[in-house]
C-alpha cells in the first residue's frame, strides 16, 4: 500500500496531462498454429520506452510440461544466454533472432519440431529511469501434424512425391488434361490452394525455375498465375474443373509446343490468426507429369503421285497430294492445300491452285488470265482418304510441263476464332512431260513480177506448208528490211499481217499508201503494194506461225518459221531516163553562155582603160 501511495500522484498526473509515457511490449494474439515441420517468424516490438533508441530483446519458452519454467532461446545482448535445449539449433542457424529496426525483432525458426509447443515470450531489459509499463509479452504456439497430401492421386504425405513422374507425350493441338489430388486432416479449419505450373525441359525443378500457370484460391475463385498464361486463361484455352472435394483437373483445350515440361501441382494450406489475417502454415508440391508436346510440323509428312507422267496434247493430267501424320490430327487443325508448278528447273514456281480451310478453290494467276482460254482445273479433297487430294488439268497444254509440287499448311484454330499457321510442308516434284505431234513448218516467198518500176503495184506471195495430222490455224505476216546508206543503218519494219482468224492489219510503213491482203490458194498468201517507190526497197520475208486450239478454247503456238528474203528495187521509168540529157544540156548551154560573157565583158573593160592613157 505504501507503495502504491507512492506512485499514485504520478499515475494521476499521467492520466490527467496525458503526456505520461510507458513501455509496451507486443507480439501477435495467439494460439498461433503452425505446421511440424514448417517454419514461422513471430514479430515483437517495443513502444514508449525511454533510452537508447536500439533496444534489446530476449525470448524464452514455456513449454507444456513445465509451464512455470521458463528457457531461455536467444537473445540480442548476450550470445551466451540460450540454454542448453536450444544451443545446436541456434548454432546451425534453425532459431535466430532478427533484428528489424532498433525496436523490434523477430523470432524465427526455420523447422518446426514437435516440441517446439509452448509458449513463447518476448522480453525487453529496461532502459527506462522509472520501472513503468509492460516488459514482456506472450504468445501461444500450437505445432501441430502435417496431414497435407498432394499427389497425381492419393499418396502418403511427404514434400514431393518419390515415384517416377508419368510420361505425356501430345500432339499440338490436343488437348492436356493434368489432375492433381490435395487434401488435410487437419483438425483445425483450414483452407487450401491449387496451383499448376510448369518448368521448362531440361530445367532444374525448383521454385525458381517453376512457372505457375493457374491458380485455385483458398477461397475456391480462380485466376492466372502469371502474365504468359493470362491472355490464354481469358480466351478459355486455360481452365480448372474441380471433380470433387480433393480433386482439381487442369485442362489445356489446345496445346502448344512451348507448353512442352515438367508440370507440378503446389498445394498450401492456409490458416486465420487470431488478428484476422491468414497465413500459409503448409505447402507442398508434387510432379504430376512429363509432357512432351510433338509439333504438327514434324508429324506431317506430305508426298505426291506418280513421281512422272506423260500425256498427250489434249490429255487430262491427273495427280495426287497425299498427307499424313504419325497420329490423327487433332479436331481444330485445318489444312490448306496448294498445287505449284516449275516449267523449268532454273524457273520460279507458279501457283496452279488452291484449296483453302473452308474448301474454296481458286486458281493461280496464270490460269485465269484472260488470253489463256477457259482452262478446266479441278483440285478436290477425295472423300474415301480425307488425307488425299487430286488435281486435274483438262485438255492439257505444252505449256502445261513441269515439275509440280504439292504445299500443305496446317493451321489451328483457337478459341478467339484466330487461325494460326503451325506447319508448311512441300512434297517432291511430279514431271510432267508431253508427247507432242510433231507440225512442220515451212514458208516460201516469191513475186511474180521480175522488175518493177516507180508506181507499180508489187506483188509478193507467202506459200506455206504444213505436215501434221493436228488442225492448225496459220498466222502470216510480211517485213522489210529497208537498206540505209551503210549496212548499219538497216532496219526491220512491219508490213503487214493476217493473223490466225483471218483478220489483217497493216503497219505503219504504208500508211500514206493502199496495200491490200488475201488469200489466193489454201497454202498461198498475198501481199500487194500499190504505187512502189524508191524508198520502198529492200529485202522483203514472211514469217509464218502455226497455232493449235485446244478444246477448252486456249491456244498454242505449235511452230514458227520465217521465209527466205526477195529483193524488191523499183526502177526509174522511161520518162525519167529522158530528163537526164534534157537537163545535162541545159546545164552546158547555160555554162558557156556564162563563160562567153565574161570574157567579152573583161576584154572590152581592158581596152577602155588602155585609149585613157
Amino acid at each position: 500500500m505504501e507503495v502504491l501511495a507512492e506512485w499514485l500522484p504520478a499515475l494521476l498526473l499521467c492520466s490527467v496531462m496525458v503526456v505520461c509515457r510507458s513501455r509496451e511490449v507486443h507480439v501477435p494474439n495467439g494460439p498461433l498454429y503452425r505446421v511440424e515441420g514448417t517454419s514461422i517468424t513471430i514479430p515483437c516490438n517495443v513502444t514508449g520506452y525511454e533510452g537508447p533508441s536500439t533496444q534489446n530483446f530476449e525470448w524464452f519458452t514455456y513449454r507444456p510440461a513445465a509451464p512455470d519454467i521458463s528457457i531461455s532461446i536467444v537473445s540480442t545482448k548476450d550470445p551466451s544466454f540460450t540454454y542448453a535445449v536450444f544451443a545446436s539449433r541456434v548454432k546451425s542457424g534453425d532459431v535466430y533472432i532478427q533484428r528489424v529496426s532498433g525496436d523490434s525483432a523477430e523470432l524465427r525458426i526455420r523447422r518446426l519440431l514437435k516440441d517446439d509447443n509452448g509458449i513463447y515470450e518476448c522480453y525487453t531489459p529496461t532502459t527506462d529511469a522509472k520501472y513503468l509499463g509492460t516488459y514482456s509479452d506472450k504468445v501461444q504456439l500450437v505445432v501441430i501434424p502435417d496431414v497435407l497430401q498432394v499427389s497425381t492421386k492419393s499418396s502418403p504425405k511427404g514434400r514431393l512425391s518419390s515415384s517416377p513422374p508419368l510420361q505425356v507425350t501430345l500432339s499440338e493441338g490436343r488437348e492436356l488434361h493434368l489432375t492433381c489430388t490435395a487434401q488435410t486432416e487437419s483438425d483445425q479449419h483450414t483452407h487450401l490452394s491449387v496451383s499448376f505450373g510448369v518448368t521448362a525441359p531440361d530445367t532444374p525443378v525448383g521454385r525458381q525455375t517453376l512457372q505457375d500457370i493457374v491458380t485455385v484460391q483458398r477461397d475456391y475463385s480462380v485466376e492466372p498465375a502469371s502474365p504468359a498464361y493470362t491472355d490464354r486463361y481469358l480466351n478459355g484455352e486455360i481452365h480448372v474443373e474441380k471433380a470433387d472435394s480433393a480433386t482439381f483437373k487442369m485442362v489445356i483445350s489446345q496445346a502448344k509446343p512451348q507448353d512442352s515440361g515438367t508440370y507440378h501441382c503446389t498445394a498450401a494450406e492456409w490458416i486465420q490468426d487470431p488478428d484476422g489475417n491468414w497465413q500459409k502454415i503448409n505447402e507442398k508440391r508434387s510432379v504430376l507429369a512429363e509432357v512432351n508436346i510433338q509439333t504438327i510440323d514434324s508429324l506431317l509428312k506430305v508426298n505426291a503421285l506418280p513421281k512422272e507422267i506423260q500425256v498427250r496434247s489434249g490429255d487430262t493430267v491427273e495427280i495426287f497430294c497425299n498427307k499424313y501424320m504419325s497420329t490423327s490430327p487433332p479436331p481444330d487443325v485445318s489444312f490448306n492445300v496448294e498445287w505449284w508448278v516449275s516449267p523449268t528447273i532454273d524457273s520460279s514456281g507458279q501457283l496452279v491452285a488452291a484449296l483453302s480451310t473452308d474448301g474454296i478453290v481458286s486458281l493461280g494467276e496464270r490460269y485465269t488470265g484472260y488470253d489463256v482460254g477457259v482452262r478446266h482445273i479441278s483440285l478436290e479433297k477425295l472423300s474415301p482418304n480425307p488425307g488425299s487430294y487430286r488435281l486435274r488439268i483438262y485438255s492439257a497444254q505444252p505449256g502445261d510441263v513441269g515439275s509440280y509440287t504439292c504445299k500443305v499448311k496446317a493451321f489451328v484454330s483457337y478459341p478467339n476464332q484466330k487461325l494460326e499457321q503451325v506447319s508448311s510442308r512441300m512434297s517432291q516434284g511430279v514431271t510432267v512431260t508431253m508427247r507432242t505431234q510433231d507440225v512442220m513448218l515451212n514458208s516460201y516467198m516469191f513475186t511474180d513480177m521480175p522488175s518493177l518500176h516507180r508506181g507499180d503495184t508489187a506483188t509478193l506471195f507467202c506459200n506455206v506448208t504444213v505436215d501434221t495430222l493436228q488442225p492448225i490455224h496459220v498466222a502470216v505476216s510480211w517485213w522489210v528490211e529497208l537498206t540505209g546508206q551503210t549496212p548499219e543503218e538497216t532496219t526491220g519494219h512491219f508490213l503487214a499481217s493476217v493473223n490466225r482468224q483471218g483478220v489483217s492489219e497493216i503497219g505503219t510503213h504504208f500508211s500514206d499508201r493502199s496495200v491490200s491482203l488475201d488469200k489466193v490458194a489454201p497454202d498461198t498468201y498475198r501481199l500487194r503494194i500499190y504505187d512502189i517507190q524508191l524508198e520502198d526497197a529492200g529485202k522483203y520475208h514472211c514469217a509464218v506461225n502455226a497455232w493449235i486450239q485446244y478444246p477448252d478454247h486456249s491456244w498454242y503456238n505449235a511452230a514458227s518459221t520465217k521465209s527466205n528474203s526477195v529483193i524488191v528495187y523499183p526502177y526509174s521509168l522511161a520518162k525519167d531516163l529522158l530528163m537526164i540529157p534534157m537537163i545535162a544540156g541545159f546545164a552546158s548551154a547555160l555554162f558557156v553562155g556564162i563563160t562567153v560573157i565574161a570574157t567579152v565583158t573583161c576584154c572590152y573593160l581592158k581596152r577602155l582603160r588602155s585609149r585613157k592613157r
